[in-house]
């Protein structure tokens, strides 16, 4: 609850900042004909809807089981995710690339550059902030998984918090296109370079999309823990008494900080059913102790090989 009380927080913070800039982007575009401008009011307007649908999935995401729902919400908030990414697609990236290709076969008048310059930095600072917010965020999990940061931001199954800080490093990125566009306009009077800069926007723009949409579908489809630690899980697993092998091992994340373990256990012939039912407990005790990611475990005893082979 607590990380999901973070992962509000930094997406409440970024959604506040790109509202704003959005805003001023509109204004300062209209005012100085920027083509590259204008797509990026387009890319903050984008983010405020993709931050919209973020806290919905945190909000839907949080319900408890029920009957109709017996492992819970937790992988709604990777449908909407995956809308926030289409979203990001959609409002921001065709936008932008339809611009620049308008600007470079129309042109476009020039207008005074000076109210963009203006809310280009101040917009540089806001996003820089909330950039900050969402890295702090990442690095604090990144330490109590023990994981690098860069390796922990491709994996990690928060991907609320990985469509933040991913949407403002290129919100941060398109300022400085945008800008580039501006000076390169002013400095040569030719509309080219905001037409190039905002389809460079775009480009941008479908990149974040493409991550972001493969990372919530491959949790949607259903993604096992990282192979190192399903070894480890195996491992503690084989510790428990009585237990002989493992012969099959799924493992399934259902959320941040939620996954699922099955498991075919071939246990010692001679236990009676009393310590098979004991094991059984003893081992999810110590998957929980181990992995407080862990919430469910169902462990089914089966027979080995060898008995089978040896079956009538």
């Amino acid at each position: 609850m607590a990380e999901q009380g973070e992962s509000t927080f930094t997406v409440i913070v970024a959604a506040a900042a790109n509202l704003g800039i959005a805003v001023a982007k509109a204004v300062a575009g209209i005012v100085s004909g920027s083509s590259a401008m204008l797509s990026e009011a387009a890319h903050s307007v984008a983010d405020t809807v993709t931050e919209a649908m973020l806290l919905t999935a945190l909000k839907r995401s949080g319900k408890p089981a029920d009957e109709d729902h017996p492992v819970g919400y937790a992988g709604e908030r990777y449908v909407w995710a995956m809308l926030a990414a289409v979203a990001t697609f959609v409002g921001g990236a065709v936008f932008s690339v339809y611009d620049g290709v308008h600007t470079l076969t129309h042109g476009e008048e020039l207008g005074d550059p000076t109210a963009s310059y203006v809310v280009l930095g101040i917009a540089f600072v806001l996003e820089a902030f909330s950039l900050r917010t969402g890295v702090r965020q990442v690095r604090a999990e990144a330490d109590r998984m023990k994981a690098p940061f860069a390796r922990y931001l491709r994996l990690t199954a928060d991907t609320i918090v990985k469509a933040v800080v991913m949407e403002d490093s290129a919100a941060l990125v398109g300022l400085l296109l945008a800008a580039g566009g501006l000076l390169g306009g002013q400095i040569t009077g030719s509309g080219v370079w905001d037409g190039v800069a905002s389809i460079l926007i775009g480009v941008l723009l479908v990149y974040v999309a493409w991550v972001l949409g493969r990372s919530n579908a491959e949790l949607l489809v259903g993604r096992p823990v990282p192979r190192a630690m399903r070894s480890e899980i195996r491992e503690e697993l084989l510790s428990v008494p009585h237990v002989i092998d493992v012969l099959d091992l799924i493992t399934l994340i259902q959320g941040p900080g939620e996954v699922l373990v099955a498991a075919k256990i071939d246990f010692r012939d001679v236990a009676s059913a009393g310590q098979v039912e004991w094991a059984c407990e003893d081992a999810e005790s110590q998957l929980r102790e181990r992995f407080p990611s862990i919430r469910r475990v169902y462990l089914d005893p089966t027979p080995g090989v060898e008995q089978r082979r040896a079956a009538p």
